[in-house]
């Protein structure tokens, strides 16, 4: 033991790793963590309310987030988890019920700041910057419309299965038999992304693990990603998005194949490009 202690990680050091500020130079990504107004909030901490969301950049450096709203039987619940970047700007509609908030899911760290200082800080590379912000948010709106949209005609089964894909993009830990997601993700998290209740989630991801599309690592989900994408015939996330298509569209194919015994059978039809 040589005493020595682990470099502290800094504000500077979490933007570096955002794929979102990639364009940005080393002296701007410093600018901006000096420019940042950070806030640490605890698990279920609000973080931004539905009326704050557009009032200035508000940046994840550190922790999971997650976007909540109000249903039908004025239950709140998860329509999305975020991993570090920018927290998307949902639209704020007149007299809507829903009640939109960004919560911490875990203790979070945020740096927030104004538009016109991103602006003066971003200026050499604003139109790129501010073209990832707005993927992201296309993003964030393209997995919600997958998840609950009866407009594609999606079953269970496949939401299920494209939710696992996106929170194995997210957060997924690679290794050689998938993405070993965080054992924090429970069934009710996923069944309330989905919008189905536990025990329906719970008895499709039995399904999901007997096509030996999903494995078990104790509490831990692994997620075949590849055997899963090609089951269903979706594109699991912006890096595997094939060269031509643009960012906030993506192809969905509902699989011709069965997967094993038990396994998603469909006709092959092409559902959409959808464009949001």
């Amino acid at each position: 033991m040589n005493g020595s202690r682990n470099p502290v990680d800094t504000d500077f050091d979490k933007l570096s790793r955002l794929k979102s500020l990639l364009r940005l130079s080393a002296p701007e990504l410093a600018l901006l963590a000096g420019a940042l107004t950070p806030t640490n909030f605890t698990r279920h901490q609000v973080i931004l309310r539905e009326a704050t969301r557009a009032s200035g950049a508000h940046i994840l450096l550190k922790g999971i987030a997650r976007v909540t709203c109000q249903n039908g039987r004025s239950e709140r619940i998860t329509v999305a988890l975020l991993a570090p970047g920018p927290i998307p700007a949902f639209p704020s509609l007149p007299l809507s019920r829903f009640d939109f908030r960004c919560e911490a899911f875990h203790d979070c760290r945020v740096g927030s700041l104004s538009w016109n200082d991103f602006d003066r800080i971003t200026a050499d590379n604003a139109d790129s910057v501010l073209k990832k912000f707005h993927e992201n948010d296309l993003q964030q709106c393209y997995r919600l419309l997958l998840r609950s949209s009866s407009f594609l005609n999606l079953g269970l089964h496949e939401r299920i299965a494209s939710t696992l894909l996106e929170l194995s993009s997210d957060f997924g830990i690679k290794e050689a038999r998938g993405a070993l997601l965080p054992a924090s993700f429970s069934h009710q998290d996923i069944a309330d992304l989905v919008g189905a209740s536990r025990p329906r989630v719970t008895e499709h991801l039995a399904r999901l693990e007997r096509d030996h599309l999903v494995m078990r690592q104790g509490r831990q989900l692994i997620v075949c990603e590849d055997m899963m994408a090609n089951a269903i015939g979706v594109l699991p996330s912006r890096e595997s998005r094939p060269p031509g298509i643009p960012a906030g569209k993506q192809h969905l194919f509902i699989a011709s194949n069965r997967v094993s015994s038990g396994g998603i059978a469909r006709s092959a039809r092409r559902v959409g490009a959808v464009g949001l």
